[in-house]
């Protein structure tokens, strides 16, 4: 007989919720749904996401990464750093050879991007334009190479009912690849003011 999938802890019904976000646009429909925790008031599971119906950039990525093993795909997340603003997390998945990416923002442009990207460079610099701070300066700098969550499957970080501070500390301590030389960096304008205005569409204050 073939061996069960592993559930990682997941009731059924959490199981079937989960694996029923297909495809990946659903997952981000059901974040964009969800109170944003502006503050970063906690560190959810996604056990604790479907309880709470709250989410911050970091919680939300977990809760996609979650969802995607579910489905089948690795639970990867890439961390975004920026100059003069905050970072931000997006589970990555892979499609048709492509990279795509699920994630919750308080700025509208920094959210799904479909499977379409060969690298996840192009992915990441797929969110540039919409990396913006309050004083419209495009902040992006640097990224990660995805990130396997399985590595905190100790934490059971899909199920715990404990924040899951320890992930986004790890994200500090691995290696990041520079996205732009120091003379284009030089170079950037502000952002347009119909792109600035979009991008604080839905923004939770």
């Amino acid at each position: 007989m073939p061996r069960p999938l592993p559930r990682f802890g997941l009731t059924p019904r959490e199981w079937s919720f989960l694996s029923n976000l297909k495809p990946a646009s659903r997952i981000q429909k059901f974040l964009d749904g969800l109170d944003y925790d502006v503050r970063g008031e906690g560190c959810r599971s996604a056990r604790r996401v479907l309880s709470e119906r709250r989410v911050q950039c970091m919680d939300g990525a977990l809760f996609a990464a979650a969802a995607l093993r579910v489905q089948g795909h690795p639970p990867l997340i890439v961390d975004l750093e920026a100059v003069q603003d905050d970072d931000h997390v997006l589970a990555v998945f892979r499609q048709n050879g492509r990279w795509g990416a699920v994630a919750r923002s308080n700025y509208s442009g920094l959210r799904f991007r479909e499977p379409v990207h060969r690298s996840i460079e192009s992915l990441v610099l797929s969110y540039f334009e919409s990396y913006f701070n309050l004083r419209g300066e495009k902040t992006l700098r640097r990224y990660s190479n995805p990130f396997n969550l399985s590595r905190f499957d100790r934490l059971q970080w899909m199920t715990s009912e404990e924040d899951l501070w320890e992930i986004p500390d790890a994200l500090y301590d691995i290696p990041h690849h520079t996205l732009l030389p120091a003379r284009v960096v030089e170079d950037l304008s502000t952002v347009d003011r119909r792109l600035f205005r979009a991008g604080l569409v839905g923004r939770v204050t």
